[in-house]
């Protein structure tokens, strides 16, 4: 069974940072691009950020370039999701997710990120 478990979030004041982790599990993490959304209240779902299955090439939404960074860990099968200068336009559920190589779409439950003095 496929699972994707995200934890970090939390309340956070302007100008702080998270790390969010996301463990996958009941796949081959290793194959898989993944990627990080997030969804604010009100709001579409967007993509945040993705990184390639051996971490050699990631992209950014550009509104998070230059303070958001991801990364991987396949031995941990685990990516992560560093943030700074958090804004409260940052404000959302981070969601975790990939595709599968038969088009299905995986997602997490989210983590809740607030980002409040």
């Amino acid at each position: 069974q496929v699972q994707l478990v995200e934890s970090g979030g939390g309340l956070v004041q302007p100008g702080g940072s998270l790390r969010l982790s996301c463990a996958g599990s009941g796949f081959t993490f290793s194959n898989y691009a993944m990627s990080w959304y997030r969804q604010a209240p009100g709001k579409e779902r967007e993509l945040v950020a993705n990184i390639s299955n051996t971490g050699g090439s990631t992209n950014y939404a550009d509104s998070m370039k230059g303070r958001f960074t991801i990364s991987r860990d396949n031995a941990k099968k685990t990516v992560y999701l560093q943030m700074s200068s958090l804004k409260p336009d940052d404000t959302a559920v981070y969601y975790c997710y990939f595709r599968s190589w038969l088009g299905n779409d995986y997602w997490g439950r989210g983590t809740q990120v607030t980002v409040s003095s």
